[in-house]
């Protein structure tokens, strides 16, 4: 601490005599080894006896980063990198495809909906079907009920006719309180329905083909549930169904001033025999049950 405390003076030190002040040549020489032959510091740059530099420091060897797992595609081999790069380019050309035609379908009449509009239609319906009703002018304003009913052949060789299954009713307690309720129950009728009626005239006489497609959904659908309403009962057949909707106008809000009749109006259609339906799921079940014991064996 002293040294510090005397300023530069201290620092120089004393000379050969006794007397402070820089230090000599000589003194520089008794520091560095002197000329009478001891070892003098080796300037930078020069080699040693082995030939290697003296006075440079070595360079030291910085170790690299370890480098984290690869993830994703980049984890995988090159050959499966290709084939994850060639299926999303599918699906990606799928994707865009779906969605050219799915234009088309709603898109106003142009060339290539008349060119192609079978070819879109074939692969819009029945599962991409688009419904912009909601979002027309005037949305629709009615609440549509379907119903059916049967003829059963009793198992005493007679004729009797069930009353009126309300499906759509059914339909509803189905989803009503359900989270997650089931396509099937949301649309199945519903859409079985609007084909029915976009499909016919006004004679209920089908037009092309859809309308005949449209009649046999209708029976299959028929089928189905007045078996789960157990409405053939004990030894009973079906033998024919008919269908009517129920419509009814949906109040207008108060402030609106709006008036609309309350009373329903129903459509009634003819009736339909339901026995190549039933044979043809009787085909059906019959094969799943040889198949089943075919595996079996």
């Amino acid at each position: 601490m002293d040294a510090y405390d005397k300023g530069s003076d201290a620092r120089q030190g004393l000379g050969r005599d006794g007397r402070e002040g820089p230090p000599g040549p000589d003194d520089a020489a008794e520091q560095t080894g002197g000329s009478d032959g001891t070892e003098e510091a080796s300037a930078p740059g020069e080699t040693g006896e082995t030939g290697e530099p003296v006075g440079v420091p070595e360079a030291r060897e910085v170790p690299e980063a370890p480098s984290g797992p690869r993830t994703g595609v980049a984890a995988l081999s090159p050959r499966y990198q290709v084939g994850a790069v060639a299926a999303l380019v599918a699906v990606a050309v799928a994707v865009c495809a779906h969605i050219g035609l799915v234009f088309l379908h709603v898109a106003p009449s142009n060339t290539l909906t008349k060119e192609h509009g079978s070819a879109v239609d074939e692969w819009v319906f029945p599962e991409f079907e688009q419904n912009w009703k909601l979002f027309a002018p005037n949305p629709l304003q009615q609440n549509v009920a379907v119903q059916v009913r049967a003829e059963v052949g009793t198992a005493d060789g007679g004729i009797r006719t069930t009353g009126w299954y309300d499906l759509s009713a059914e339909d509803g307690r189905a989803i009503d309180g359900n989270p997650l309720p089931s396509h099937t129950v949301q649309n199945e009728l519903r859409r079985a329905w609007d084909f029915f009626v976009s499909s016919h005239d006004s004679e209920d006489r089908p037009v092309g083909l859809r309308g005949s497609l449209s009649e046999t959904y209708l029976r299959r659908i028929a089928l189905l549930r007045l078996d789960r309403n157990g409405a053939a009962g004990p030894g009973g057949v079906v033998e024919r169904v008919q269908y009517r909707s129920r419509t009814t106008n949906v109040e207008p809000p108060p402030w609106s001033g709006e008036k609309v009749s309350d009373r329903p109006t129903y459509r009634e259609l003819p009736w339909w025999s339901v026995t190549p339906e039933r044979d043809d799921g009787n085909r059906k079940d019959g094969a799943r049950k040889d198949a089943g014991e075919g595996g079996a064996a």
